[in-house]
């Protein structure tokens, strides 16, 4: 059961990261980014691409993983009340099946609340670290194909 609780957490921690990633991208401004290119930071060209493509970049994280961290989390919430009710006995079964869904709503609409306006507050930080994420990982798969 806590295992079920803590898998749950991560997808909806997964849907609020996401969403805060695509905020950050459609708020941030691509001036500085230019800078840390000239300057050969790693990640800088990673993040202008993020920027020039921010409605795809925003579309994706907002709505396509957002959209299947509400669904998956939904999912996951009813199984753990399923599992509730099948380890316990309470009078009124549907008060499980609410609270569920009430817990998983609650942290998804304040996560994402409070995650946009960090979003749009630290725009420019979180830019450089996905476009840092992504030029490290892109760097891996490139050395994995080298290898070969």
């Amino acid at each position: 059961m806590f295992v079920a609780f803590l898998i749950l957490l991560l997808i909806v921690l997964i849907g609020i990261i996401f969403d805060i990633i695509g905020v950050a991208v459609t708020s941030a401004d691509e001036k500085p980014f230019h800078s840390m290119a000239s300057r050969k930071v790693p990640g800088a060209m990673d993040s202008i691409k993020l920027l020039r493509n921010a409605e795809r970049v925003s579309s994706i994280c907002n709505d396509v993983v957002g959209d299947i961290c509400g669904v998956v989390s939904g999912s996951a919430s009813a199984t753990i009340a399923l599992q509730i009710l099948q380890n316990f006995d309470f009078s009124w079964p549907q008060v499980v099946s609410l609270m569920m869904s009430a817990l998983v709503a609650g942290l998804t609409v304040a996560g994402k609340a409070i995650g946009k306006t960090f979003a749009i507050g630290s725009c420019t930080k979180i830019v450089t670290l996905v476009g840092s994420v992504l030029y490290q990982l892109r760097h891996i798969f490139d050395f994995k194909k080298k290898k070969k």
